[in-house]
């Protein structure tokens, strides 16, 4: 609930849809030198707000009787500010803005080109090889988009940014679709481009690489679809720290009722014979020609089990197996008993039906009704009560995700299975169903497994890890279940990236490359990732 909501609010509109449409209030700071993150729910205006300042939206003012406003009213009402300046440059073409967008799913069927031909078409020599290097684009460079995957199409389009001549970089959830490594590819590429005479904005629902990338943050606040508001600029690491708390101190208002905090998991290897609920064999299965191995492994009730590893290596078809949806080659899966499991795949589109919410929920779970427990418990703090009585076929992706997890843990299960429960979340939702999850498997001594590329996500939610390493699209291998500090380790090693805690929060924060603590902590205590 927002504790204070000004009157004098109006008097920063800055654009409204319609009578009774979206408004949004303020504007973010470019800062020449410098990267402005912005961090916020679906829905509160994030995407507007870099149409307004790529010039694709002029902002009507809260007038809701002009569609679009007009430049010079636009730089009067910003007289005196950073932005008065800045909407001057752009309007006389002194500054030339480039624009990454969010949808970059939607790319094969506005152009099917190779790749090298669409970067070479927009960009200068100098600037293609460096980034073809930066964002490793070799083994992608001869194929047309319809060959793509996600992850590949949004390195395409960050590179299409990249190369062009530009005086303002703008991008849109540039780590969607990216697996770890990728996030911290593109993270760097993007802290690269940090010169004197450039402004670089992004807006990212990854904590750790929004972190990364920022100097500056401003938190979007509000209610999803009514209004957003442009909280005051602050330092990266006191931003996301407040975001976490829940409080905007300056600006008076809470945006949360519980504070987020870290802390190291409740150690589950004390854990006797007969808490374990599942066990698996040495286990092999051949798929094309990519060839899947895991080493012997068990879970106990209680647990959470990250899963962590490249794109392409394996993941997706070990959590398969252990859904029974296919069968090693080689090895058996061991369970304690006639075992449920509930099972949330990674591709939801098929989800996509023409069926209201509360019918699907009840239909997908097999229950009679929801009973207050599925409200309170999953339904209410997933903002899904708003969603019931609506039409799941013209859900946005992130409404999908968040319906498919619930009916995922709204089934009364032993194990649960999620593959890739963050994607299309905003941060808020992501850190809502890491709660959720959480409290469910702690409290009613399940068991999950949940395969996820957002590393905050992970070492909030994870009590234990799994690591696969290998050659994607060729061979993975799946370590066994191990101590959260253990696996951290190894994967962090083989993308090597080292963490720190943040002492307010305890959330992880990756070291800049070649930094002070970076080599410190890889040369003298050999730890990729701090405990505490």
């Amino acid at each position: 609930s927002i504790v204070n909501l000004p009157e004098e609010l109006d008097k920063r509109s800055i654009h409204r849809y319609g009578i009774n449409g979206f408004k949004l209030f303020g504007l973010p700071i470019p800062r020449i030198g410098q990267v402005v993150g912005i961090i916020g729910r679906n829905g509160t205006g994030k995407t507007t707000i870099l149409k307004i300042l790529a010039g694709k939206i002029v902002p009507n003012l809260g007038d809701i009787n002009k569609k679009n406003g007009n430049w010079s009213k636009v730089i009067r009402f910003f007289r005196g500010t950073a932005l008065q300046l800045y909407f001057e440059k752009m309007i006389e073409s002194k500054i030339k803005v480039v624009y990454k967008p969010q949808e970059v799913d939607k790319i094969p069927l506005i152009i099917s080109d190779k790749v090298s031909d669409i970067i070479e078409r927009v960009g200068e020599k100098e600037k293609i090889t460096k980034i073809k290097k930066a964002l490793e684009l070799e083994n992608i460079w001869n194929r047309s988009t319809k060959a793509l995957s996600g992850g590949e199409l949004q390195k395409l389009a960050i590179a299409v940014a990249m190369v062009k001549p530009a005086d303002v970089y703008l991008f849109d959830e540039p780590s969607s679709y990216l697996d770890v490594r990728g996030r911290l590819i593109i993270a760097k590429a993007i802290r690269k481009l940090v010169n004197n005479d450039l402004f670089i904005i992004v807006v990212e629902h990854d904590l750790a690489v929004l972190d990364y990338i920022s100097d500056l943050i401003h938190i979007i606040f509000g209610e999803p679809g009514v209004y957003g508001i442009v909280s005051l600029p602050r330092v990266v690491r006191e931003g996301i720290n407040v975001y976490l708390n829940g409080y905007l101190r300056k600006e008076n208002i809470r945006i949360r009722k519980e504070r987020i905090v870290f802390k190291p998991p409740s150690h589950l290897y004390n854990k006797k014979k007969e808490d374990i609920l599942l066990s698996w064999s040495n286990i092999e299965k051949k798929i094309g020609h990519f060839e899947l191995r895991v080493d012997p492994g068990s879970v106990y009730r209680g647990a959470v089990v990250g899963i962590l590893g490249p794109n392409s290596i394996g993941k997706t078809t070990f959590i398969k197996m252990l859904a029974g949806l296919i069968s090693p080659d080689n090895g058996y899966i061991i369970s304690s008993k006639s075992l449920t499991l509930s099972y949330k795949p990674q591709l939801i589109t098929k989800f996509r039906k023409n069926i209201l919410l509360k019918d699907f929920l009840i239909q997908s779970t097999g229950k009679k009704y929801l009973t207050n427990k599925d409200y309170s418990m999953i339904i209410n703090p997933l903002g899904l009560n708003k969603l019931l009585d609506k039409n799941m076929i013209n859900f946005s992706g992130g409404e999908l995700q968040v319906s498919i997890i619930a009916s995922c843990l709204l089934k009364d299960a032993d194990i649960y299975l999620l593959d890739e429960p963050m994607a299309f979340l905003d941060v808020e939702q992501r850190l809502t169903v890491a709660r959720i999850l959480k409290r469910k498997i702690e409290q009613d001594k399940k068991t999950a497994f949940v395969v996820e590329h957002d590393i905050i996500a992970q070492d909030f939610l994870s009590s234990s890890l799994m690591v696969f390493l290998g050659e994607p699209g060729k061979s993975g291998h799946g370590f066994p279940p191990m101590k959260m500090r253990d696996g951290m380790n190894i994967f962090l090693k083989e993308i090597n990236i080292t963490f720190r805690r943040d002492k307010d929060t305890g959330r992880p924060r990756i070291n800049r490359e070649n930094s002070w603590l970076d080599r410190y902590q890889k040369n003298v205590l050999h730890e990729y990732y701090y405990m505490n």
